[in-house]
């Protein structure tokens, strides 16, 4: 009956939803026109060389000396990546002495784990012992038996 009600409702639910129409575009913009009204894409304003501030000498004569800039100068439009609340960048180390220190690292981890695989027995201190060996409860006479008290 459900299956029913479906059937006859579907045929009118779509004469009800068209769709609508796309509207169209009145100007389209190409890659070459907007590189010949502004160049720079910023509205003409004039980009000091990106430096990032952490780089410059915390120790000189700033107007802001949090942010390592004088009074007037211009702001890079990438302010927000060069300025210094940005991540900072970790330079006391190359990559050839991080990559060295970390295979010494993996080394003695791994030369400690070969070290301890070696001298560490896999096995309960003394070996445990049944009265009779189990020779019944393991199968009979034929069976593997496990250790004797009588055996030592």
């Amino acid at each position: 009956m459900l299956l029913q009600r479906i059937a006859i409702t579907r045929p009118l639910s779509r004469i009800l939803h068209q769709p609508k129409p796309l509207p169209t575009l009145l100007q389209i913009r190409h890659a070459s026109q907007a590189d010949v009204e502004d160049p720079g894409m910023n509205g003409g304003y004039i980009n000091p060389p990106p430096e990032k501030r952490q780089y410059r000498d915390p120790y000189g004569d700033w107007w802001d000396k949090q942010d390592r800039r004088n009074f007037g100068e211009p702001v890079h439009e990438d302010n927000d990546i060069l300025g210094m609340f940005s991540p900072y960048d970790y330079t006391h180390a190359s990559a050839r002495k991080a990559l060295f220190q970390l295979g010494c690292f993996a080394a003695t981890v791994l030369g400690l784990c070969g070290i301890v695989s070696i001298y560490y027995e896999d096995k309960p201190a003394v070996p445990r012992t049944f009265p009779g060996g189990l020779d019944r409860e393991l199968g009979g006479s034929g069976a593997l038996l496990a250790p004797s008290d009588e055996a030592t």
